[in-house]
């Protein structure tokens, strides 16, 4: 089945749902807007191009169940000429959808235009002869509008007068005039619709539509799983699988067992399928051999399969604490779990009251451990959950985890580049290039000679009369003044002259994100100064680049050289693509590289070549090394050795301060948002 197509029969899928929330909730913020705001009216054009991607990318069904839930919020929030517009919206969005989804083209819009648009205008007036208080109502509003600008206006006899015949003319006809100018109405809706979403449609037709831990074969047609939750014990007998449209499979030949009570590690260097393998576990169907287990894998039931991702914050639903961990659980199910003495069991004690979103990287990560246990499940596949925690949170995890199996009987799988963290399982199976191998001492070391050029060109980086970047006194906090403000940042003072490598580390939660968004300028101080130069950063955003945590969210195009050039301006062309590339250690051949087809540290390469291309006064980078295995994290920090020596100034952001000492010639420590220990001079 494509990757995009969604099944045929039976309910409503997790996905589905998920896409009539965004892009409903999208309408409706369109419509609302235009009919509160009088100059917006205009905007409601744009209403039928999310219900038109819903169409486009889903069943008609799902299309049925935005329609109805879109038109009650917006009949809630700006009464029933709002909830009107959604309903046209999504007759005209459906149309244009319907039509990109099979493939046609331009001719048969204006076909389905011609024959659709009397119809469609022809709905509004019908409804207004069957509900004549509401037409009543309508006319009188048109009048007494009319009237009062012919009022205002009687300087302008002639004017007046016509406006005033005009007025009488659609009261008496009115049936006419809403027919006319509906279907004149329903003609641009439909061709504005059907030029935004061919944009839209061509940018994400990449993005497959499927939730990749979604399982049709486990469902009867009332969307309930099949039989009892049996997850354990599992067995994988010549187990491969293909993702859709994929040249070569992402896994093949795995035989592997997994019984009750076990701690099991899986280890492999980035791409070798870990994840892929977390997912045919935890419930994926495989497209090759057989998964055997007594029951149903069950994932997110009680007694079933639980999965803790790599970042928490997607996992959190509930805004406090002890609302997340039995966040989705049956009402019955949901009051028996004893939320303290989960909390307790995971480190939490006493925060069932905080918002999520005031914990750190560490906290949300035992919260989704927490959210786990309340299932009660017979299997956890933990995949890479400490890869953007500090140090000793992650030693923290991985204690925690390792008791589960004795203190709850529970089978865990750890999905892990670290050999240090696989070495506290009761056994390792190792990954590579998707199949399972003997264990390999030296594929930490092993570098991927194709993907390092051995001599990549060299350039000066260097400004000329560089610009100093200094914080004076600086100090951020959210919401202020409002009962939900959090102070990120205290009073930090730095200078980062042009040339220097300057590495900020500290904990979860010390400040680390917000300081690297205040440097570039996407924040202001709430107090202090934060200037490049002589001024602030929030005044010339792009002089300080940022690199994101996440590079996959940071990267906007569909290929590499569109990515670099559409970063860097108008003045990059091929050539300049081609000497960036070879600058953070890529062969040009990457060019036209899909960005989706990348790897975790060629992802991370290609922000930065993009970011230099920009012709930055320097560059800041939060947690580059963070989700990379080591022959990626070296890469990436061989790369930041060569921008140093080429004079570019760095200033990294990270808690990995050991391996990355040696790019920088400065550090300093934040504490709780409060600059700690400095140590100037060169600290390799």
């Amino acid at each position: 089945m494509d990757a995009n197509a969604a099944p045929s029969a039976g309910p409503l899928r997790p996905i589905e749902y998920a896409t009539i929330a965004i892009f409903t909730g999208l309408a409706v913020a369109v419509v609302v807007i235009a009919a509160v705001i009088p100059l917006a009216g205009a905007a409601r054009l744009l209403a039928p191009v999310p219900m038109a991607l819903i169409a486009a990318r889903t069943r008609p069904r799902a299309l049925v169940a935005a329609t109805v839930t879109g038109a009650a919020c917006a009949f809630a929030l700006a009464g029933t000429g709002a909830a009107v517009s959604i309903v046209g919206s999504a007759v005209i969005g459906g149309i244009v959808g319907e039509i990109k989804r099979r493939g046609r083209g331009l001719g048969t819009l204006t076909v389905v235009t011609f024959l659709a648009s009397p119809f469609l205008a022809a709905a509004p007036v019908a409804l207004l002869f069957i509900l004549v208080p509401l037409r009543t109502l309508v006319l009188k509003t048109f009048e007494n509008t009319a009237r009062g600008i012919a009022k205002q206006l009687d300087s302008f006899e002639s004017v007046s007068r016509w406006i005033n015949g005009f007025a009488d003319a659609v009261i008496d006809y009115w049936w006419l005039w809403m027919w006319v100018t509906g279907v004149l109405g329903a003609v641009v809706a439909l061709y504005v619709a059907w030029w935004v979403l061919g944009a839209v449609v061509d940018r994400v037709a990449d993005i497959p539509s499927e939730d990749t831990l979604d399982n049709d074969g486990g469902l009867n047609l009332d969307g309930v799983q099949n039989g009892p939750s049996g997850p354990l014990p599992l067995t994988l007998a010549g187990v491969g699988f293909r993702y859709p449209g994929a040249r070569k499979s992402t896994l093949s030949g795995i035989h592997m067992s997994i019984g009750h009570g076990e701690f099991v590690a899986v280890v492999g260097p980035n791409g070798s399928g870990k994840s892929t393998l977390a997912k045919l576990l935890a419930g994926r169907l495989p497209t090759e051999g057989t998964i055997q287990r007594p029951g149903q894998a069950a994932l997110g039931r009680p007694g079933g399969t639980a999965m803790v991702l790599q970042r928490p914050e997607t996992q959190m639903l509930g805004s406090r604490v002890a609302d997340d961990v039995v966040w989705g659980l049956p009402p019955d199910w949901a009051t028996e779990v004893d939320v303290e003495a989960i909390l307790a069991a995971v480190g939490l004690t006493g925060l069932g009251g905080r918002e999520t979103l005031d914990l750190s990287g560490g906290q949300q990560q035992r919260l989704a451990i927490a959210a786990a246990l309340a299932r009660h499940p017979a299997l956890l596949i933990a995949d890479e959950v400490t890869s953007m925690v500090d140090p000793a949170g992650r030693d923290e995890l991985i204690a925690l985890l390792r008791s589960l199996p004795q203190r709850f009987g529970i089978s865990v799988v750890l999905i892990t580049h670290r050999l240090a963290e696989a070495a506290v399982a009761d056994r390792v199976i190792h990954l590579r290039e998707g199949s399972i191998v003997t264990q390999e001492p030296d594929w930490e070391v092993a570098l991927d000679s194709s993907s390092v050029p051995s001599a990549p060109r060299r350039r000066s980086l260097r400004k000329e009369g560089g610009r100093a970047l200094t914080l004076n006194h600086a100090a951020h906090t959210y919401l202020q003044g409002s009962p939900w403000e959090v102070a990120a940042l205290h009073d930090v003072s730095l200078r980062v002259n042009p040339g220097d490598g300057v590495l900020i580390v500290g904990g979860n939660g010390s400040g680390k994100t917000t300081l690297a968004w205040l440097l570039a300028g996407l924040i202001e101080p709430t107090s202090g100064t934060c200037e490049l130069g002589s001024r602030p950063t929030s005044r010339q955003v792009g002089k300080v680049a940022l690199a994101f945590q996440h590079a996959r969210l940071q990267i906007q195009q569909a290929n590499v050289a569109d990515e670099i050039m559409a970063v860097g301006g108008r003045e990059i062309g091929t050539r300049e693509v081609g000497e960036v590339l070879e600058l953070v250690g890529l062969p040009r051949v990457l060019a036209a590289r899909p960005t989706d087809s990348l790897s975790g540290g060629q992802l991370r390469r290609v922000v930065l070549a993009a970011l230099i291309a920009s012709d930055p006064d320097l560059l800041v980078l939060d947690e580059p090394l963070a989700g990379l295995d080591p022959s990626a994290r070296r890469e990436v920090i061989g790369l930041l050795s060569r921008l140093r020596s080429a004079g570019m100034t760095l200033i990294i952001i990270s808690h990995d301060f050991e391996a990355l000492e040696e790019v920088c010639n400065q550090r300093v420590e934040l504490v709780d948002g409060r600059l700690g220990a400095e140590l100037t001079g060169d600290v390799r």
